[in-house]
């Protein structure tokens, strides 16, 4: 085998490589949910198994993010983030427990 055929081969290899890691780890997504002026935003969501959402305080006073059962951040000053993998399929509805009327969901399929 000549040296530019096993190159070519290692090419391939290569990307094949990342090509496949990214369809099996997470989907390789990450998104993020902003908090300001008191509400989530975007509110709804709908991602695949495996993603990554992380929601950052953008306003001046704490917030939390809580899904019941399912997980619960620490109270967030601002510019705090918090993030969470989806693992399984379903919806999440979640507040803060600070101020109950703001609200989201994720739907996870």
């Amino acid at each position: 085998m000549t040296s530019f055929a096993l190159r070519n081969i290692c090419i391939r290899l290569a990307i094949f490589a990342v090509v496949a890691s990214c369809m099996t780890a997470a989907h390789c997504e990450d998104l993020a949910v902003m908090i300001d002026n008191f509400t989530f935003e975007p509110a709804q969501l709908t991602i695949k198994v495996g993603t990554t959402v992380t929601w950052k305080n953008r306003d001046d006073i704490p917030h939390t993010v809580v899904s019941a059962g399912k997980f619960r951040s620490k109270p967030l000053d601002t510019d705090d983030s918090y993030s969470f993998t989806f693992t399984s399929p379903g919806d999440y509805k979640y507040f803060c427990s600070l101020h109950p009327h703001m609200t989201g969901t994720i739907k996870v399929e």
